[in-house]
């Protein structure tokens, strides 16, 4: 009997259907929604304002919220509710390139170490060299050789993403081809790559998912915090942080300069944690 003969393990319809419907109500639907509505601010951030993000307006110093201009100005003259919205798209951008890289390297890298014991042990150590430097330490550092940019905070959250997926992936490989399923495959001749690819892989996603919506809350944190200290995407092109960066010295004449950043960051962060809670939440009770 050749190996191609070999039937896949059993698909668990009933658990990929709750995992599902975990993003359909209480605390998954409610991430959903509200990242869906900050996305869409960006998306459709010209028809939104009429203001561009980079002009200066005549005459309007540090305005205060308003019909005419929503959150105000700021010190340089510029609206602030379309740098706002601007920054929207900045920041998704930058996490939803940087999370599936560091993501794809750190799954491909985990899946592939669990092959050889030789390569697990290395493949562990270099996780762990990479874990114990925070990620702030590891951006400062970088920032300085490379200089400050977006790509910089991309490179960052790839760094800090790739052992989390690649230690998460070990972990399910690992309690995954002790399954009775796994061993009938190799027991009739099964090669290990066709094993892995057939059986191991399908079976580990579920757990990749909620890591990834974990990675982007945290991804959103560090565009955020890079860009406050000045290592991140730089002026005059808005992200969230900077804008907050930008907004300390002027608090007392236009609040509304960090208010506004500050609730997308927080609305962004706490909806793809609430997300990640429904798909975790699901996974335990499946």
């Amino acid at each position: 009997m050749t190996a191609t003969k070999t039937a896949p393990a059993p698909v668990d319809s009933p658990r990929r259907a709750g995992l599902s419907a975990a993003l359909t109500k209480g605390q998954g639907l409610a991430g959903v929604l509200l990242i869906a509505v900050i996305a869409l601010l960006g998306v459709f951030a010209g028809l939104l304002t009429s203001y561009d993000p980079l002009t200066q307006i005549p005459g309007a110093n540090l305005l205060g919220p308003g019909a005419e201009h929503w959150l105000g100005t700021d010190h340089l003259n510029r609206d602030v509710a379309a740098r706002v919205l601007a920054g929207i798209r900045i920041d998704l951008l930058i996490v939803l390139i940087a999370v599936p890289i560091g993501a794809v390297i750190g799954s491909v890298v985990g899946l592939l170490a669990t092959v050889n014991p030789w390569a697990d042990v290395a493949v562990q150590r270099a996780f762990d060299l990479i874990l114990a430097f925070p990620a702030l330490i590891f951006a400062i550092a970088l920032a300085a050789i490379t200089g400050p940019g977006w790509h910089a905070v991309v490179i960052v959250i790839v760094a800090t993403e790739i052992p989390l997926f690649g230690r998460q992936i070990r972990t399910a490989v690992l309690a995954v081809r002790e399954q009775p399923f796994v061993e009938a495959s190799e027991v009739i001749g099964a090669d290990t790559w066709w094993t892995l690819r057939k059986h191991v892989l399908p079976n580990v996603l579920e757990p990749l998912g909620v890591q990834f919506a974990l990675s982007l809350s945290m991804a959103v944190f560090i565009e955020g915090a890079m860009s406050f200290i000045g290592i991140g995407v730089r002026p005059p092109q808005p992200s969230l942080g900077a804008l907050i960066g930008e907004s300390i010295a002027n608090l007392d004449a236009n609040p509304w300069m960090a208010i506004g950043p500050l609730t997308v960051v927080a609305g962004l962060t706490l909806g793809f944690l609430l997300i990640a809670q429904a798909l975790g939440r699901a996974r335990r009770t499946a």
